[in-house]
């Protein structure tokens, strides 16, 4: 069935259940609104496109949904990916491939493609999934030190070695701002779980650089001041050759943004014992990609954390997502001016907490104890990702984890297990 879970909840709705929803919605906001703009930076995009496709995608994504409380947005699956298309072929063509990468889904969808998810191995997923946080932490090192380097490298190795060599010159104030940030998102977790963690530790840390005018950058002194205002939609410029240059980038968009919001809906599912509706939702993250591309966003995909933020905040339908996306718009409308003094080190804490939360520590000892296949399946999609190209890692172990249950048809695929990421 690919019929949108907001046809099916707007047929009883309500006044008590619009209270809930609004509320859910300013939650997952205000956790989604510092999210995306860490994301968007960290992708070699700007704060401002981080908004778009959290806005745009985001609402496209809840109005054509097959889950109830499914929020979409911006999410750190994509950052590898994204920064290494903007590299190799500018933002223009990151627009491109996001855009095909929401046909492809279109497409995946009308042809009922979602029950495809199973045929994915987990240790595949979850060594993939560690190897991109693993990314994504060494990526923030530089703004959580403050160093100044010009010309960071894209290769894991290469980047390591880089920052080893500036470490000796890093910022002791913007270490300062990153800690202070980190210690109230880790305290405020434990103490106060339902409350902006992400939020506080963020203002907390920017009104400390901002007040004592510390030389630390922010949003606005490296980006500029963010505009108050959607860009005008647009399509892409076009050509065959162009389009098959970004096909496999595409195709790795497209399956991330497909395996990512169908484990983010069975989370979801668990949580509120429903059902989702796969297809419908592959199709949503087409129409969702498609939407963010227009208006010169990101690729967006279902959040894991930010659906489950939004379902322990109360929201029962889609209307939830609605809300979300409307509020992160009037923020950037209204005021777009305060948020341009975000210091860069306190959103870099941001997903270096993401990247831990990837990585699902609770988990190690379970990869460590699995069959030795299993096992090395995980650690050669790790290493991969790290290492090399995540077309190579992904298209390595899903090949060399079918090729294993066709040696063991008698094994049954695995739960998915929730993630908070």
């Amino acid at each position: 069935m690919r019929q949108p879970k907001l046809f099916t909840t707007i047929r009883d709705y309500s006044w008590p259940l619009f209270r809930q929803d609004a509320l859910a919605g300013l939650t997952v906001a205000l956790v989604a609104l510092p999210l995306s703009i860490a994301i968007a930076i960290a992708s070699g995009a700007t704060p401002a496109q981080g908004l778009v496709t959290a806005i745009i995608g985001g609402f496209v994504i809840s109005l054509t949904s097959g889950s109830r409380v499914q929020i979409g947005g911006p999410t750190g699956a994509f950052i590898v990916v994204v920064y290494s298309v903007i590299a190799d072929h500018g933002y223009d063509g990151l627009v491109l491939a996001t855009m095909m990468a929401g046909a492809i889904l279109l497409v995946a969808g009308f042809f009922r493609a979602g029950r495809l998810i199973a045929l994915v191995p987990e240790p595949v997923i979850n060594g993939f999934t560690v190897g991109i946080a693993i990314i994504i932490a060494a990526s923030q090192l530089k703004d959580f030190l403050g160093l100044n380097i010009a010309n960071l490298p894209a290769e894991f190795v290469p980047k390591i070695m880089a920052l080893a060599k500036a470490f000796p010159a890093s910022n002791p104030f913007a270490v300062g701002v990153a800690v202070l940030a980190l210690l109230l998102m880790v305290a405020l977790r434990k103490l106060a779980p339902r409350s902006p963690s992400l939020v506080i530790g963020v203002a907390a840390g920017s009104i400390l650089a901002v007040a004592a005018s510390l030389p630390v950058d922010t949003i606005a002194s490296r980006f500029g001041e963010l505009p108050a205002a959607l860009p005008m939609p647009s399509i892409p410029e076009f050509s065959v050759a162009k389009a098959m240059e970004l096909l496999p980038s595409a195709l790795i968009i497209a399956f991330l943004a497909g395996v990512e919001s169908l484990l983010s809906a069975i989370v979801a599912d668990r949580m509120i014992e429903g059902h989702h509706r796969p297809n419908a939702e592959i199709m949503a993250q087409g129409y969702g990609n498609i939407a963010s591309a227009l208006f010169g966003g990101m690729p967006v995909t279902g959040a894991i954390a930010r659906t489950a933020t939004n379902i322990r905040a109360g929201g029962k339908t889609p209307v939830a997502g609605l809300v979300h996306a409307l509020l992160i718009l009037a923020i950037m409308l209204l005021a777009a001016r305060w948020a341009g003094m975000l210091a860069l080190p306190a959103l870099a804490v941001v997903l270096m907490l993401t990247a831990w939360n990837m990585s699902e520590p609770e988990k190690w000892h379970e990869h460590l104890r699995l069959p030795w296949a299993e096992k090395a399946l995980f650690f050669l999609t790790l290493v991969l990702t790290v290492l090399t190209d995540l077309t190579i890692a992904i298209g390595v172990g899903v090949a060399a984890g079918l090729a294993l249950r066709l040696f063991d048809k008698s094994k049954s695929a695995k739960d998915w297990t929730p993630r908070d990421r």
